[in-house]
């Protein structure tokens, strides 16, 4: 009884080590809220032309839950991309803050697989980003990649958030999600607190033009963390 009596004592105290580390752990869990983007006036000028043969679905926008406290990190952050000098624009476009759909307000990127990257200035774990790349005119931009990494060659680290490459044309895997037909929303992407310091996205083209477009990316995480 002696022996038992004092084992009693070690297993109470590290019952109590758990119960006070679940409860700390639980005092740090984060609120989790929706995103809520700040959207451009919608702006669609032109004859609408046919995307029926896209056999696309309509889809609502989805709600991403955040930690409190989530901004754009993005926000005036370092444009590059794979077009260097584009058509029309320039890079820094890209993360200033502007949305709008208006004649100028975009950056026009060559024929053929293109892609911009951001650079966030350090590692942050990344909740969703939300990319517009041209809503004056209904359009199905094709195989859209949105990948991130701590590599800025993405050569290792990669991880791929976002693929409608369904036929790996771009070469970056398989891709399962459907195409989507630009709007004044934007397409918001659910990242789920990947870490990365580098985004880069994606496009081949779409079903107006040759050309690949970007009027805003933002790129939402929690400062500090």
């Amino acid at each position: 009884m002696k022996h038992a009596h004092l084992s009693f004592f070690p297993l109470a105290r590290a019952a109590a080590v758990v119960a006070a580390l679940a409860l700390a752990v639980a005092g740090r869990a984060e609120q989790l809220v929706p995103l809520s983007l700040v959207l451009p006036k919608p702006l669609l000028v032109g004859t609408p032309l046919p995307l029926d043969q896209y056999h696309i679905v309509p889809q609502k926008r989805p709600v991403v839950m955040v930690p409190a406290g989530t901004v754009n990190l993005a926000l005036h952050k370092e444009v590059t991309s794979s077009d260097p000098e584009p058509v029309v624009g320039d890079l820094s476009m890209i993360t200033d803050g502007e949305k709008g759909a208006d004649e100028g307000n975009y950056v026009e990127l060559g024929q053929g697989k293109q892609w911009v990257q951001i650079d966030l200035g350090r590692s942050y774990p990344i909740y969703a980003v939300a990319v517009w790349h041209y809503h004056s005119q209904a359009r199905v931009y094709f195989d859209v990649v949105v990948q991130v990494s701590d590599d800025p060659d993405f050569i290792s680290g990669v991880r791929t958030i976002f693929n409608t490459d369904i036929v790996n044309r771009c070469g970056l895997g398989v891709g399962t999600d459907s195409q989507y037909i630009e709007t004044y929303e934007g397409k918001l992407i659910a990242a789920k607190g990947v870490r990365g310091r580098y985004v880069r996205l994606y496009s081949r083209g779409n079903s107006s033009t040759e050309m690949n477009h970007y009027i805003e990316v933002e790129v939402y995480g929690k400062p500090g963390a």
